[in-house]
């Protein structure tokens, strides 16, 4: 890979996404994948290789102006290139096309109209609000998303943006459950994977109760699942929502 030409025309320089960092004076730079960079960077990546589009390491990525070895060996104590990338990546910052922040921006809104949907109710009716409507609530309120926050970590400053034009409550339902012996083993996995369990018992019949514990959004749905699993051999109770 060193030495691969990562450009041929100055249209093409444009579309570069870089990783760089600067250390005693001096910048240094890798071309890289950008969604790789990103995962490398959480660390849902692990290999370097995959994440450079080049192992060369430059002062100057898109005039092709490489640095030296000495100068690299010198400031990061190393000439392993991949040890050094590895170090402008974790620490440096990662530098976006336009195109790529933006479908990262849309990325990340979509995670946060998801939660939104499945956590948040309407508390006059106590149900979720439909996807397009928060969507629509969001254009209205000229929420902007910040492409490099984890979306988990907008949800609340989106909610006070929204809340002045749709009424919107993250609320919880402890639920109680009772499943027949004969349904029992098959739905545990189906309410495991749907709910957090809280307490749970299995009775001498080898019926199955517990109480879970789930976003209030997301009530209809599991109720539907569980029902599937027992066809409809299922008590359910509601035992309280906060």
């Amino acid at each position: 890979m060193p030495g691969q030409a990562i450009y041929d025309r100055d249209e093409k320089q444009l579309q570069l996404n870089l990783a760089k960092i600067k250390r005693k004076g001096k910048n240094f730079e890798v071309v890289v994948d950008a969604d790789l960079a990103v995962n490398f960077r959480e660390g849902k990546v692990t290999d370097i290789r995959d994440v450079l589009k080049s192992e060369n390491i430059f002062y100057d990525a898109k005039q092709g102006e490489l640095a030296s070895d000495n100068t690299i060996k010198e400031i990061f104590e190393t000439d392993d290139k991949l040890k050094v990338a590895e170090t402008i990546i974790k620490h440096g910052e990662i530098q976006l096309t336009a195109e790529y922040r933006k479908k990262l921006r849309e990325q990340k809104r979509k995670q946060i109209v998801e939660i939104i949907h499945k956590n948040g109710v309407d508390p006059r009716t106590h149900l979720p609000h439909p996807t397009n409507r928060i969507e629509s609530a969001m254009e209205e309120a000229k929420v902007n998303i910040d492409e490099f926050k984890r979306a988990e970590d907008q949800v609340e400053e989106v909610l006070e943006k929204l809340r002045p034009i749709l009424p919107i409550r993250f609320e919880v339902d402890e639920i109680a459950i009772k499943i027949p012996s004969e349904f029992a083993v098959k739905t545990y996995s189906v309410v495991k994977s749907s709910a957090k369990i809280l307490r749970e018992e299995w009775q001498n019949d080898g019926s199955w109760v517990c109480v879970v514990e789930i976003p209030a959004g997301l009530r209809e749905d599991f109720f539907n699942k569980i029902n599937k699993a027992t066809k409809g051999n299922v008590e359910t109770k509601i035992i309280k929502t906060r």
